[in-house]
């Protein structure tokens, strides 16, 4: 078993509860971690017998496309995309996380984290 991750993903997207966070959207950041058995990639080098970095990142990236409420929806929603594609995944990790928050307050990003 291995894992492959691909980390600090960026996105300008329409994402949040609030009306006026859908209308001027915000910067937002995906990390994932799938974790499959990767033996035969390792043995034959090639690309068919793993996980492709591409269809990760374009499987997020339509994700990030469409708005939504909350994060734990987009992260759903992006481990349902990558289940689809590879099926025979041990697990996928997906966190989601919002620059600047509207929380009343300073706050860097917030971030959920989804396992499935």
């Amino acid at each position: 078993m291995g894992t492959i991750a691909l980390e600090g993903l960026e996105f300008f997207s329409y994402h949040g509860y609030y009306d006026e966070e859908q209308k001027i959207g915000n910067k937002y950041s995906v990390d994932i971690v799938v974790t499959a058995d990767f033996a035969e990639a390792a043995q034959r080098d090639r690309l068919s017998a793993t996980v492709n970095y591409e269809h990760l990142y374009q499987i997020t990236k339509d994700v990030m496309q469409q708005p939504a409420r909350l994060l734990e929806h987009v992260a759903h929603s992006i481990i349902q995309g990558i289940r689809q594609q590879y099926p025979g995944l041990a697990s996928v990790e997906v966190s989601v996380s919002k620059f600047n928050p509207p929380i009343g307050g300073v706050c860097h990003r917030a971030r959920i984290t989804l396992n499935g």
